[in-house]
């Protein structure tokens, strides 16, 4: 059954801690598509992240210039897929496999977070596994709306009687069982789409997860998310942010504003062609006026046949960029007012996404948000190229730190396809469990 139709989005059973997997992922934004491969191996736990079960090994990388995806959304079926499946012929070609399924981010579809608390009565002395299971369903019970799906269901904190705070309850004894769930939900339809469009690839969609998540789990040390920062992944088509305090993602939230809307307004402005716009955007684009702006001349491709190229000042550029800039900041800004980020007064603010990478933003982001900034980028990857390796490939890089972390997630049981009879015999169930558990 199509756990969509449930309301739910497909989610992966956590990695074996002592065996080494291969993982893939797809980044599909609105100005690329990015296919990652990656081994996944065990590793010992380091002093730089400690979080960290494997270390991550890039085997193949492709990406390709995005087509039939707008605000991170699906437009044209048949455009995005023949994008799809190039990225993933490009990094099947490097890595020598041939892929089955992908991790899939999602940064379409109005990211939403909801905060459930649910409480029950503890059945034996001590909390045991079946407390615990029963507490997070009753968390998760009340998540699911017409026309959305759960994306994230995450439990942040347990309590036990009057005690708070609790990260594992198991073992302790107590009365009442409490737990407060983070639940992130999406639109169905953004999801749907976006599902369909890589199984039309002949690939399945092993999990999907939001952007801004996996942007952070990528981009942010263990002590960051630990004292509270945001997550800012600016896109070319969508702004996307996630909350991370105490070790927990506690909020997501997203924008239709993104990069490309500073392409369009300079091809608007100095009479370019969008290719042209963006061009002189990535060369010449910056949010900080010079003194010598006015001297300074850009050339300019014409936009139409019958016009003939020329120069643009550099202070004209500025003009242009800068407020449509500063209102993408604003909104992060009040986006993040609204968030649990603004009990954190000291946490800081992390920038990844292409359009992050605009001259003198990072300046502007700390005088409108009035926090610490930082450029974020992949941390603890080998093996990524040196083009990979900016804020425009933050997300892409999380997917593959992503299954790590997928022991977090609470998801209910669904319904499965029955087995054939005499196929549920003792060794068939030996051998599940081997291979659940090395």
């Amino acid at each position: 059954m199509d756990p969509l139709a449930q309301g739910l989005t497909p989610k992966m059973k956590p990695i074996p801690l002592k065996r080494a997997v291969t993982v893939s992922a797809i980044d599909i934004g609105s100005s690329k598509i990015a296919c990652l491969i990656a081994r996944l191996k065990p590793t010992p736990v380091t002093d730089v992240l400690p979080r960290r079960t494997h270390a991550v090994e890039i085997l193949g990388i492709g990406h390709m210039r995005a087509s039939g995806i707008k605000a991170g959304m699906v437009v044209d079926l048949a455009e995005a897929e023949f994008a799809i499946r190039h990225a993933v012929a490009a990094a099947e070609r490097m890595a020598g496999v041939q892929l089955e399924s992908v991790v899939l981010s999602l940064s379409a579809g109005r990211l939403a977070s909801e905060l459930y608390a649910a409480t029950v009565n503890v059945a034996g002395a001590a909390v045991d596994d079946g407390d615990i299971a029963r507490v997070l369903a009753a968390g998760s019970r009340h998540s699911v709306r017409q026309g959305r799906a759960v994306l994230h269901s995450m439990p942040i904190g347990y309590g036990l009687d009057d005690a708070r705070g609790i990260r594992d309850p198991r073992g302790m004894l107590g009365r009442r069982l409490g737990v407060d769930m983070h639940v992130v939900t999406v639109d169905a339809a953004a999801a749907r789409n976006l599902m369909l469009c890589v199984e039309r690839c002949h690939l399945s969609v092993e999990a999907m997860v939001a952007a801004p998540y996996v942007a952070g789990l990528s981009a942010l040390s263990d002590d960051e998310a630990d004292l509270g920062s945001a997550i800012v992944d600016m896109g070319a088509g969508t702004t996307t942010l996630a909350v991370f305090t105490r070790g927990h993602f506690v909020h997501a939230d997203s924008f239709a504003l993104g990069g490309r809307h500073v392409t369009m307004d300079l091809a608007r402005g100095i009479g370019a062609t969008i290719d042209d716009a963006e061009r002189v955007k990535t060369l010449h684009g910056s949010v900080l006026g010079g003194s010598a702006d006015d001297r300074e001349m850009i050339m300019v491709a014409a936009d139409t046949e019958d016009r003939e190229p020329h120069v643009a000042a550099r202070a004209r550029i500025v003009q242009i960029v800068k407020p449509r800039a500063e209102e993408i900041l604003e909104m992060i800004r009040d986006r993040l007012m609204r968030s649990p980020f603004a009990g954190e007064p000291q946490g800081r603010v992390v920038l990844t996404g292409g359009a992050s990478q605009l001259n003198g933003l990072r300046e502007m982001a700390s005088r409108i948000l009035g926090r610490q900034v930082r450029i974020g980028r992949p941390l603890g990857l080998s093996g990524l190229p040196e083009a990979a390796k900016g804020p425009a490939f933050g997300v892409a890089a999380g997917l593959l730190i992503y299954p790590q972390a997928a022991y977090l997630e609470h998801f209910e049981p669904r319904r499965v396809r029955a087995l054939m009879p005499g196929n549920d015999n003792y060794l068939a169930r030996v051998g599940r469990w081997l291979r659940e558990s090395f």
